[in-house]
This record gives structure tokens, sequence and C-alpha cells, in this order.
């Protein structure tokens, strides 16, 4: 018999609707019933692409006894951290306090009041590894609430205090300058890893965000090096097996430093993030491989995640059906040297081998291969190669496919369609853009409420209850910015200006330091607040961004003086941590460029010369450029007013707070202006 998680949205909740534990979702009744019961909370959060997360529920959430045990002596509460951010930091910043270490599943004991008081990640059946098991855990627990309840009171007591004195160094207020981004780009060579791209050791995950910053710098100061790791990392991961071969798209981080083994989910922030990077690789370089790279993830982006609705499914699983009734991590995805053959023949099986690196050994588990794209000096031919991947990818559409995770994530969808009109626009892809504006239009009719409030998730055209988090207000904004940039459409510059007025109002303190909720959400043990980039831009960096483009484009002088404030802890954590703080880096270099704003007119936006000075304009390397396009003596966005044509011909105008350069009719002049 189902529990209460059936009718919720979230997928993975759903996932546990028929589990023998009897689940509440996050409630106030949840925690009523703990009082009124006078037993601890066992809090469970992961989210529904998570391995681990699957494997506890099947060795310990669908067992009888364990689940009995569960609902004797605890009050059993299930989340996806997903579609609550904020509980999820919460805690799992506790966790990591207390152990060192985090990671999902996270499994949480609180007192009926909420506070925390015993913690871990996944626990196993049985004793492993010094590890306790699920069931051990369960009767320690239950064994101290029963017998200790003055020793827990006050171990929850104290890490309530100890969560509520960490406070974030936030700077002084003002912008990163010069020798901030200097030490931040030193630091970053410091952590480079020359030989196979990236930062750091094994796991790597993809630096997205880094590499924005990087050709950010690049563009403002003509930094060789930062261009350098910009280009070799992207290279590596594209010819890694993170990067799907076949389908296009990325997964979630590789467990190598060589991007050989990935973690095989696949999440729409990492491909988002990743299609733009990839598509502004090629803006600074011309780079072909980065040119199909952006492509291949929008496409795949726009077949495999793009819901009924128009907007963007969150994820896809790891696992998938063997073909034999086992779920295991990458069955859909690698390759053995026969499989290649029982679909190519042997010819074009030795070639296939040979051009993606498939051996008799294997790269992955059992013999089987992740397909890559070795680096060699063969050349090989293209329309062959072409017809094997298309076979390939033909006979893996055979296969039991991962599932997929459909909830739709306003922030997530804010970073996708800034990526997608982005990439619809560089490579003349009208159908990307479309794909864009569908997000959009979905966020704007589902999502947002009549005073502009947001959502956080839908699912199957149903909104969800959960309120926006500060990410989901920045990112969707960056994603209307964008939008307008692109289209020339002024609805999306209004739609980002009423989510930014909620930034101001509700999500900032006195002293412009942001939070991650608003001032009147749920109020939970602590009001969470990240200042650091981890797989998605922090709300906090990424309002920043949002902010310092909408004052460009409008010349609010509160909006800029609220990104600039934001920009402080970047100045504060830039040059100590710059690897986790990369969105806040890029838009730092923005703020020191100005960041310059284009104005483009013509007798209509339609017009071939018009168009190739707008096309022109969006490919400028100046960091954070913003471009309005429109006919002469419209007011469809604040920075067409009073731009008149020159000699009758379509006129491009550049300005730097909002001081203009001399107009030019010039598509060469103004790619030289923009540093394209």
């Amino acid at each position: 018999m189902p529990n209460r998680l059936a009718h919720e949205t979230s997928p993975y909740l759903l996932q546990h609707a028929d589990n023998p534990v009897d689940w509440w979702p996050w409630s106030a009744e949840a925690f009523e019933e703990a009082r009124k019961t006078n037993k601890p909370v066992l809090l469970s959060v992961g989210y529904s692409s998570c391995h681990w997360c699957h494997v506890l529920a099947r060795e310990s959430f669908e067992d009888e006894a364990v689940a009995a045990y569960m609902n004797e002596h605890f009050v059993n509460i299930k989340v996806d951290r997903e579609e609550r951010p904020d509980v999820d930091a919460v805690y799992m910043e506790a966790v990591q306090a207390a152990t060192g270490q985090g990671g999902w599943p996270m499994t949480v004991f609180l007192t009926p009041d909420a506070e925390p008081f015993y913690f871990g990640t996944y626990f196993p059946p049985s004793p492993r590894q010094g590890m306790p098991s699920f069931r051990q855990v369960l009767e320690g627990v239950r064994a101290a609430w029963s017998d200790r309840r003055d020793e827990v009171a006050e171990v929850a007591g104290k890490i309530v205090r100890d969560l509520a004195g960490r406070e974030i160094s936030y700077g002084d207020s003002q912008a990163p300058g010069e020798e901030q981004l200097a030490a931040a780009l030193l630091g970053l060579t410091r952590e480079y890893d020359a030989q196979r791209g990236g930062f750091g050791g094994a796991p790597k995950f993809p630096p997205s965000m880094v590499v924005e910053f990087l050709l950010r710098h690049h563009a403002r100061t003509g930094a060789e090096g930062a261009l350098q790791m910009a280009r070799d990392t992207c290279e590596r991961m594209a010819r890694g097996g993170i990067h799907d071969q076949l389908g296009g798209g990325f997964a979630r981080y590789s467990v190598d430093r060589d991007w050989v083994v990935p973690h095989f989910e696949k999440m729409l922030y990492d491909n988002a993030l990743l299609c733009r990077v990839y598509a502004h690789l090629w803006r600074a370089t011309g780079s072909d491989l980065a040119r199909r790279v952006a492509l291949d993830t929008a496409d795949f982006m726009v077949r495999e995640l793009r819901t009924a609705e128009g907007g963007f499914a969150s994820a896809l699983d790891a696992d998938s059906d063997d073909g034999t009734g086992r779920h295991v991590e990458g069955a859909y995805y690698v390759w053995t040297p026969e499989q290649l053959s029982e679909v190519l023949g042997e010819q074009d099986a030795e070639l296939a081998a040979q051009y993606f690196g498939v051996t008799d050994e294997g790269t992955f588990e059992h013999g089987q291969s992740v397909l890559q794209l070795p680096q060699q000096d063969t050349v090989f031919d293209a329309e062959r190669i072409e017809s094997i991947r298309r076979r390939l990818l033909d006979a893996r559409a055979q296969r039991p496919a991962p599932g997929r995770d459909d909830k739709v994530v306003a922030a997530w969808n804010g970073l996708a369609i800034a990526a997608l009109a982005e990439t619809g626009a560089y490579f003349d892809r009208p159908d990307l853009v479309d794909a864009a504006l569908g997000a959009a239009d979905l966020l704007v009719r589902l999502h947002l409420d009549e005073q502009a409030r947001l959502s956080r998730t839908s699912k199957d055209g149903q909104v969800g209850a959960n309120a926006g988090v500060l990410e989901d207000y920045a990112d969707v904004a960056e994603g209307f910015l964008v939008l307008a940039s692109v289209t020339g459409e002024g609805v999306w510059l209004d739609f980002a200006g009423f989510l930014l007025d909620h930034v101001l109002s509700r999500f900032t303190g006195e002293d412009g330091a942001l939070f991650d909720t608003a001032a009147d959400a749920e109020r939970l043990i602590r009001r969470p607040q990240d200042p650091t980039d981890n797989a998605v831009p922090s709300g906090w960096t990424a309002a920043a961004g949002a902010l310092l483009s909408y004052a460009a484009q409008t010349g609010s002088e509160p909006h800029r003086e609220g990104a600039e404030k934001a920009l402080g802890v970047v100045k504060a954590l830039g040059p100590r941590v710059p690897r986790f703080v990369g969105w806040g880096l890029a838009v730092a270099e923005a703020f020191l460029d100005g960041p310059k704003e284009v104005a483009i007119v013509g007798p209509a936006p339609t017009d071939d010369a018009t168009k190739a000075l707008h096309r022109t304009a969006l490919l400028g390397t100046a960091p954070g450029a913003v471009v309005a396009v429109g006919t002469a003596g419209s007011d469809e966005l604040p920075l067409l007013a009073d731009r008149v044509l020159v000699d009758g011909r379509p006129t491009a105008y550049v300005c730097r707070h909002f001081t203009c350069d001399a107009p030019t009719t010039d598509a060469e002049a103004l790619r030289v202006a923009l540093g394209g």
C-alpha cells in the first residue's frame, strides 16, 4: 500500500511511495507527529539519479523488518534535495561540520524541533569497512533517545549554536579589482592539471564556471595562459568518456583524473553550463571541436530532456537495465569489442574500436569500455566514422534507457534557456532559440504567480508546493536577460526585472550580503547562505551576474549597487579558493570591463544589415556585454532610446557606464570594439 509520498510531484519521492517505510514529506505535520508520539525524526535526503540513494533504498528501505523498526521508533521524512535545496543545505552544513565530509544519501536524526543530533550518509545492510550497519545505527539512536535524552538535547543544542556562529567573511562590499583577479588566476594555475586538463585530482568535475572566468579574463587582459587552460581543459573533457561520444552531452563527473570513466548520470545543469562554455570557447577561438560539442550538447538537451510542456527535465539516471533485469551503472553507455562487431561487422568494428578507444581489457568493468576520442595520428574517413556513430547510436537506442527525472527545476531551466538562446544565435539554429523560448514561456505561465514570485519545481504541468530560492530567481533572470539580447523582445527584460526586484527586497541583507532563502520563507534552524559555486553557480554569484546585466541594460543604480556589494564576497574568496567561486570571478571580470552596453538599431530587426550587426555584437567577447536590438525610435528596450540611424543605415552604439563611442555602421569596426 503506498505511503504518504504517493501524492508528491517529485520523481525521487515517488520512487519511495511504495516502500514499507511510512514516509512523510517535509512538513509541519511530520514534526507535530514526532512531538505527539515523542519520537526522533529520521531525515533521509537524496535525489532521483543518485546511485547510492538507490542502493540504500533497495537494501534497507525496501526491507520489511528494517522498515517496521523505522516505523515503530521514528517519524521518517524523505526529502528531494533538488526540490528543497534549503533543507539540504542546512543539514549538509551540519553533517560536514560534524564529520568533515558529506554526500548523498544523507541520513540525519533530528529532535521534534528539527535540531540535528546524529549524522551519516550511506549505511550498509551489514557492518563493513568500519561502518556500522543501518540497523545498528537505528538501534543506537533509539537507545540514546530513550536512555540519554538530556545528552541528545545537549548535543542538538550545541550543533544549532555552532551553525548559528558560522558567519561568512563578506569582504568589504566592493567588487574585486585587478589584484584579486590576478591572484585568483595564479591560484588556478597552481591547481591546474597540465597533463590532463582540469583542476585537482579524482574525482574530477567539469569546471565550467572556472572556464568561463578564464575566457573572460583572456578577453579582457589578453592573458594567453588563461585561454590555454580553458582550451585544453575543454578539449580533454570533450575527448574523454565523460562526454557522450554518440549522443552528446556530459556525465556528472569523472571518477578518474583522465576524464575516462564517468559517473554516468546526466544532469540538466551540467549540460546547460557546458553547452554555453563550449559556445563561448568557439566564439573566442573558432575551434571546430568546441562548435561540435556546443551543438551536440544543445541537441542532447532538446532531444532527451525536453518535457511535453516545453521545460527541461532535471536528469537522466546513472543506472539502467543491463538486459538481464539487473539495474547496473553505465549499462546504457558501455561497449565490448563483441558488441561493436554485432552492430557494425568485423571491419567497421575494428575501426570503431580504434577510433573510440575500445579494448579487449576494457576501460570500465567486466571488459567493457566507455567510448572516448583518444589523440592519435591516424587520419580517419569522416563519412565512415559518421556512419559508424549513427549505427551505434541506433543500436544503443534499443537498450533499456536510463530513468528520467521529469521535474522541471526553475533555476536549471534558466541556465538551459541562456545556453540554448546563445547557441542558437551563434550557429544560426532558430530551433534552439525556440526551445529556449518554450521553456521561458513555461516558467512564466506555471512557475510565476501574480507577484512574480517563483515556484521552484513543476512536473507534468503541475506546479510544486516549494518556493523558489535565490538561485531560481537569479538563474531564471539570467536566462531571460539572454533572451532579451538574442530576440530583442523587451518582455524578457521586464520579467527579469520583476525577479531581481525580489532579490533586492527579499533575499538581500542590510550589508548587501545575500541569503539563499527569502526573508518570508519557511524558517529552518538556520537561514542558509552559501556564496561558493559548486555544481552550479551559487545563488549569490548568479544574482550578482544578473543584477549587473540588468543594470547595464536599464541604467538602474540600485541593481548595479546590489551587484557590486554582492561581489564583495568574491573579493574575499577569489584569491583563496578560486575553484569554488568561478562564476563570481566571471561576473567580476564583467564588472571590471563595464560591462559594455551595445545598442543596434535598423529600419527593421529582420533587415539583413541589422541582423549582421546584431550577430557581430552577440559574438563579441567583451566580458558580460549586453545587447539590445530593435528599430530606430523603438522603446522596446531602454538601450534603444534616442538611438538614430547614421546615414539611414543600421547602426551600432557601444557604451560603457552610459558613455558611448562614436556610432558605427561597420560590422568589422563593431567586432574590434567588442574584442570579437
